[in-house]
């Protein structure tokens, strides 16, 4: 992997083993736990959930609202931490990192993509793809042919210099998905990729899904709650009050 740029379609990058030459999964969580406090009350977000998430997997995590789906994506990048339980990603465990260490470990390895997209308005598409590779030691050529190669990827290559408010949310959308594999990250997130899509749109981002994970190898975790959605994931893990039943 180029971890300072879109080497997308790279799928011989090292991956971590076992000591018997096993690959590890991606992710592993292990009694994971997570409580918060609201007043005098203790809301258990997720209750000693096991599971473990393989690289190369397309997984939706599905359920209703407050059922635990989008603490489990919290918790996998870092942006919180378990309350109890151990969570192991990429062999490391974002718990245990300071922040500095934490974020450049994001910005190396997790890509993220976003219900309301959450693009900069004053950037046009090329400039919001290459945000992140402002963090990197690439040189301004390189994150914008880079940044290019992202957009061409998600069909909108005729799009660099539009604005947000110059595309529709579909296209928006697409521009996100850019943004969130320019680094040719190890691991996908999404939080409900289609949330704000109308059904064509939504469609589209889904089979965009598809492919990077299908052609292109990335393993993808995506929260949902519309079936249809997580119909296009290769795996479902449904979660309820905290606790994982698998489908």
């Amino acid at each position: 992997m180029a971890s300072d740029g879109l080497a997308v379609g790279e799928q011989g990058a090292e991956r971590p083993a076992a000591a018997g030459g096993e690959i590890l999964p991606i992710v592993q969580a292990l009694d994971l736990t997570k409580e918060f406090r609201r007043g005098d009350n203790v809301v258990v977000a997720l209750d000693q959930v096991t599971t473990q998430i393989r690289r190369g997997e397309f997984v939706a995590l599905m359920g209703p609202s407050g059922s635990g789906k989008s603490t489990l994506l919290h918790l996998i990048a870092g942006m919180d931490r378990p309350t109890d339980g151990r969570l192991v990603v990429l062999g490391e465990e974002p718990a245990l990192m300071r922040e500095g260490a934490l974020a450049r470990w994001r910005n190396h390895h997790l890509g993220f993509v976003f219900q309301a997209f959450n693009l900069i308005p004053v950037l046009n598409a090329l400039e919001n793809v290459e945000l992140p590779l402002k963090l990197t030691t690439l040189p301004r050529r390189q994150r914008r042919e880079n940044a290019t190669t992202a957009l061409n990827l998600v069909g909108l290559g005729d799009r660099l210099d539009h604005f947000p408010r110059q595309l529709s949310g579909g296209q928006e959308q697409r521009v996100a998905i850019a943004r969130a594999i320019v680094t040719d990250p190890d691991l996908l997130l999404a939080d409900e990729p289609t949330g704000n899509l109308d059904a064509t749109s939504a469609a589209e981002v889904l089979s965009l899904l598809q492919r990077l994970n299908k052609e292109f190898g990335k393993t993808i975790i995506m929260v949902t709650h519309d079936p249809h959605s997580a119909a296009a994931a290769g795996r479902i893990i449904q979660l309820d009050k905290g606790k994982f039943v698998e489908t």
